[in-house]
């Protein structure tokens, strides 16, 4: 994971298996409400999750969660 901007958090997964994954990251910045992103991951490769909040970002909280496709 890292800040992009004082407002944009992301996380790049990837995925070393010989499966497609199907993946849910969620971004949780304390009292804003948390974005929640899904994303496919195909085998071999690697994606990045991205999102913006409304303001800096001081602790960052990622949630992810993958299975097989």
């Amino acid at each position: 994971a890292f800040d992009t901007d004082t407002d944009i958090a992301s996380i790049q997964v990837n995925n070393y298996g010989s499966t497609d994954a199907k993946c849910k990251v969620v971004f949780n910045n304390g009292p804003e409400a948390p974005r929640t992103r899904n994303i496919e991951v195909v085998a071999g490769k690697h994606k990045t999750a991205t999102a913006k909040f409304n303001r800096s970002i001081i602790k960052m909280r990622i949630s992810l969660t993958c299975t097989p496709k």
